[in-house]
C-alpha cells in the first residue's frame, strides 16, 4: 500500500491500485460505476461481457484510455478520457498498459498472489 499526501492509501482489498501519472502518484479503483462505465463504452451487454473482451489480454490503445480513465474517476480524480490520451507515464505505452492490466487483475480477481483470493464475480 502507498501513503498519500492526504492521507488515502491504496489498497488492493478494495480493487484499488496506484500509479504514476503526470508526476503525481493516484489512487485507481474500477468502482461498481466505472465498470458500468466500461460496459456501455464496449457495449458489453454484462459485466461478464467485460471480463470476456480482456481475458485474452490483448488491447487497444483505445481499451487503455478508456480502461485507466474509468479507473482514474472511480479512484475520485477528475480526469476525462482526452485528459488520459495526453497523460505521460514512465515507459510510455508499456507503462500504460501495465497500469491498465494491473487495474484489471485486481478488480476481476487474478492477482490472488498480492491481494488474495478473491470472492467469485457477478
Amino acid at each position: 500500500m502507498a501513503d498519500y499526501a492526504d492521507g488515502r492509501r491504496a489498497n488492493r482489498h478494495r480493487g484499488e491500485i496506484e500509479a504514476e501519472i503526470d508526476g503525481e502518484r493516484r489512487v485507481l479503483c474500477l468502482t461498481l460505476g466505472a465498470l458500468a462505465e466500461l460496459e456501455t463504452a464496449f457495449a458489453a451487454d454484462s459485466l461478464n461481457g467485460v471480463a470476456e473482451r480482456f481475458a485474452s489480454g490483448r488491447l487497444k490503445s483505445a481499451d487503455m484510455i478508456r480502461i485507466i480513465g474509468a479507473g482514474l474517476r472511480g479512484g475520485g480524480n477528475l480526469y476525462t478520457d482526452d485528459e488520459v490520451a495526453a497523460a505521460s507515464v514512465e515507459g510510455g505505452v508499456a507503462g500504460f498498459a501495465r497500469i491498465a492490466g494491473e487495474l484489471l487483475a485486481v478488480t476481476f480477481g487474478s492477482a490472488e498472489s498480492e491481494a488474495g483470493p478473491r470472492p467469485p464475480g457477478p
